[in-house]
């Protein structure tokens, strides 16, 4: 028996509009326009402080151009440690807790109850920015590695668990069936038919969460949740422009550094 080719269309067509009127596309217009207007006007800009902050900026570029990694090297150097310390196992814990968490996260494995309770942690956890729990966890823990550990240990959850759920959600079911026929168990179809399918992707997740962490552990720093950020706060508190411009350079290229070895990774395990 043959089969058909797929008929493709050739020629492009407008997609339909959401309001046919165009009295009514014409108020919306003008409508988001002078929202848009009153809401620029909204901003109170003191223009001597911008032209003060513009003298800032330039001292700041200066500094960038000019980097100083001799100077506070030894704090540079242990903000690094304390960031990449961090950023390594807070990957490692959220991975280990997201997993569980994604599975009872995905509908078409778990009972409803399960799915519900996995799904509430998740928007918890994807609800609160880094920053806000750094500060909540700085004040209970203080100032330190321990608090930006369990923050991005946190925030990991939400994001890596709400994706592996929504994978696991959209696998191929006839792989699943094909295992479920020869009378595997749940934890065999899990094994069987739900890894091979969500393992390449969570790999990817894995990576792509390890870079956003050491990213952030230089943002949650600021507020005293240890890394390399706070090094690099305490640099602009002193106007040491030029130590600051070195962190700012290392933390570039630790992240590309990163990007280019996690491309590879995946292009390998792929």
């Amino acid at each position: 028996m043959s089969v058909s080719a797929p008929v493709y269309p050739t020629r492009w067509r407008r997609p339909a509009r959401m309001l046919r009127d165009r009295r009514w596309r014409l108020l919306v217009q003008g409508a988001a326009l002078a929202y848009l207007v009153v809401a620029l006007g909204s901003f109170e800009v003191e223009w001597s402080r911008v032209v003060e902050g513009l003298s800032r900026a330039q001292r700041f570029a200066h500094g960038f151009l000019q980097p100083d990694f001799i100077s506070r090297w030894s704090d540079i150097r242990q903000g690094l440690i304390e960031s990449l310390t961090m950023t390594l196992t807070a990957t490692v814990v959220g991975v280990a807790i997201s997993v569980p968490i994604g599975i009872g996260g995905a509908r078409n494995l778990v009972p409803a109850s399960v799915y519900g309770l996995c799904r509430a942690i998740i928007a918890v956890s994807r609800s609160l920015q880094e920053i806000i729990i750094a500060i909540f966890l700085v004040a209970m823990f203080g100032f330190g590695p321990l608090a930006g550990f369990v923050t991005l240990s946190f925030a990991s959850i939400g994001f890596i668990a709400k994706l592996l759920a929504d994978d696991i959600e959209e696998i191929d079911p006839r792989q699943v069936e094909a295992i479920r026929a020869t009378g595997a168990g749940w934890w065999q179809v899990l094994h069987y038919a739900i890894q091979p399918q969500v393992m390449p992707r969570l790999i990817g997740l894995s990576l792509y969460r390890l870079d956003i962490n050491f990213r952030e552990s230089a943002v949650i720093g600021i507020v005293g949740a240890g890394g390399i950020g706070a090094t690099l706060n305490t640099a602009i508190d002193r106007y040491e422009y030029d130590s600051a411009g070195a962190i700012l350079l290392i933390v570039i290229a630790i992240v590309m550094l990163a990007e280019y070895g996690s491309s590879y990774l995946r292009r390998f395990l792929q």
